[in-house]
């Protein structure tokens, strides 16, 4: 390959070890080595990205502002105490999402709260969408569970997943400190809406 002008005078030739096209082993004889460095930069820079984007969109909340936001709400509302670790937890989300899709005429909601480890917040994000959760989440930024759990509901140990069905109109109030069925969450559902209805 002939060169010329200022390439020529630098004494530039191509790096006849470089297999990739690298435009730095054309310029000053490097390899393509400093290229692909560049791309892990690159590729790990956005990882971290996506993963501060995920971070941000799971909203963080206390035991005081949960209990504020079911005491004020004025829909049935279902509460879901859950974690990416826990197998049980991710089989039901699911059927709860669909059944409250079911009975939305009726102002039902859901409420996802994780309780994952403070180390484990920037997945929950990023686990909740693989998923397929369409609930809002939120992830309970705790880490006594004998300041949270009674204001929750007295008996709850803190074991998961469970569930608390809750209904300021009525006063209704049912817990589950264990998985719950399909059937039993639409009886559960149902139950909270008859008695919803008779007012």
């Amino acid at each position: 390959m002939k060169l010329s002008g200022k390439s020529r005078l630098r004494g530039i030739t191509p790096n006849q070890n470089c297999q990739r096209r690298c435009r730095r082993s054309w310029r000053n004889n490097g390899d393509c080595k400093m290229k692909q460095i560049n791309n892990i930069i690159l590729a790990a820079l956005l990882l971290f990205s996506l993963g501060a984007g995920a971070q941000s969109s799971v909203p963080k909340v206390k035991i005081d502002a949960l209990e504020k936001m079911i005491a004020e709400s004025d829909r049935p509302t279902v509460v879901n105490f859950w974690a990416t670790f826990c197998a049980p937890c991710v089989k039901e989300i699911p059927y709860f999402q669909g059944l409250v899709k079911k009975y939305e005429k009726a102002g039902v909601r859901l409420l996802l709260v994780s309780l994952d480890m403070p180390e484990d917040y920037a997945k929950v994000g990023a686990f909740a969408k693989k998923r397929g959760f369409t609930a809002p989440v939120y992830f309970l930024d705790e880490t006594n569970a004998d300041l949270f759990c009674p204001r929750v509901d007295p008996k709850w140990s803190g074991a998961i997943p469970a569930t608390l069905f809750i209904n300021r109109a009525t006063a209704y109030r049912s817990f589950y400190e264990e998985g719950v069925s399909k059937e039993a969450f639409e009886k559960e559902l149902k139950k909270m809406l008859i008695k919803a209805s008779k007012l």
